[in-house]
């Protein structure tokens, strides 16, 4: 039996919409802030200010210390601020979910610290790749498994391998509501996508084994084998005859598939 998904109306997605293209430029700004020597505790209060000036709040629940989540390196997702300043080569994501006049936005932006190696600058372009052809798969008429699949296939074409316990999400007046996205699946498999449907798209890759543990903060998720993680994370809705991103709207889908731009 199918749990029941809460379909949006077009008011409705323009109230997420808002609030998701806050989470954008604030991301965006953070994103420029990114160097060695400064700190996630830094970007947190940063994020904590313009949250607040824009009359927003934070949606994450259930005590997190912090407006953003700064997840370096080997921590894949839920990543706690800290005060431990920033090294060149770090990998991190910046994860961001806030409510706007009641409704969420989620995004996440990922980037290096300085230029990194061959081995980050392919796990950052694959995962933004993979978020692009998860995308692209989102369409009125689908499955949620051709989402998934694509993905995993974008990821494995990298030689990355998706984190498979992080998925995506539906998003309303609630941060997590259904449905369930995996970051891999099969074609033609998984719930119908239609008309709608606002959900996140966002893979979490790693260079290594993609088997993940909680961090004794209670909070964070670390890759076991101590290899590092990227993800970028996009929030989508459908409509019947094309799907919008509504946490990058100076695109379409398949436009940006190599933005941003990487050295090969």
């Amino acid at each position: 039996m199918e749990k029941y998904i809460p379909l949006k109306t077009s008011p409705e997605v323009d109230k997420i919409r808002k609030s998701c293209q806050l989470a954008e430029r604030i991301l965006k700004d953070l994103i420029c802030r990114v160097a060695p020597g400064v700190t996630p505790h830094n970007l947190d209060r940063l994020a904590a200010e313009m949250v607040k000036k824009s009359g927003a709040g934070s949606a994450v629940a259930g005590g997190f210390p912090g407006t953003i989540c700064v997840s370096v390196n080997e921590t894949a997702v839920h990543g706690i601020p800290s005060s431990l300043p920033l090294k060149e080569g770090d990998l991190l994501t910046l994860d961001l979910s806030l409510s706007l006049d009641g409704w969420c936005g989620d995004a996440a932006w990922c980037c290096l610290v300085g230029r990194g190696n061959d081995d980050t600058r392919r796990l950052l372009k694959a995962a933004w790749h993979s978020s692009q052809a998860g995308i692209a798969a989102a369409r009125a008429g689908g499955r949620l498994g051709d989402i998934g699949y694509a993905i995993n296939q974008e990821a494995e074409a990298h030689r990355c391998r998706v984190i498979e316990e992080c998925v995506g999400h539906g998003i309303g007046t609630s941060l997590h509501e259904e449905p369930v996205v995996p970051n891999t699946g099969m074609p033609g498999e998984g719930a119908r996508i239609v008309p709608g449907m606002v959900f996140t798209i966002e893979p979490v890759l790693s260079l290594g084994s993609g088997a993940i543990s909680k961090a004794s903060d209670g909070w964070s998720m670390v890759t076991s084998d101590g290899s590092v993680t990227a993800q970028f994370e996009h929030t989508v809705a459908v409509f019947r005859d094309f799907t919008e991103v509504l946490t990058f709207p100076t695109a379409t889908p398949g436009d940006h598939f190599d933005f941003p731009s990487y050295d090969e």
